[in-house]
């Protein structure tokens, strides 16, 4: 089976387990769904991934994060540039998801970051994802 989009199938996979509570998500290894993970944890919105070799492609292992009560911190997570519609931006033009608090997943030059990360370095690219 070949994926058009693995990107949106990494999100797709993530939103379906924070739907259902289950305590991780295992998406097809790739350095930039590797990426994705780290800006996730790092923006504390996961509890921590592995990447785990396997015979083949090899999986990421993401361990999800949940409040106190049980509620998912990830109520959306949204596919914003894909294969027929390359959205890129520059440093201005990023987007401020919820007014700050919710982040964006912007791939450049320097690898994948968070939109606070990039107005940090001032420095655009490809709106990949944002998620609240």
């Amino acid at each position: 089976m070949t994926l058009t989009d693995p990107i949106a199938d990494m999100l797709t996979r993530i939103r379906n387990a924070v739907r259902v509570s289950k305590p991780r998500a295992d998406v097809l290894g790739s350095r930039m769904a590797s990426g994705i993970a780290a800006v996730l944890k790092q923006e504390g919105y996961i509890e921590d991934f592995k990447v785990i070799d396997d015979d083949k492609q090899g999986l990421v292992r993401i361990y999800l994060k949940y409040g106190p009560e049980g509620q998912p911190l990830i109520t959306t997570i949204k596919r914003e540039s894909r294969p027929g519609r390359r959205d890129y931006r520059s440093v201005e033009k990023l987007p401020r998801v919820l007014n700050g608090l919710g982040i964006a997943v912007v791939s450049t030059s320097r690898g994948i970051m968070s939109d606070r990360q990039c107005r940090e370095a001032k420095i655009g690219g490809e709106l990949l994802a944002t998620v609240s």
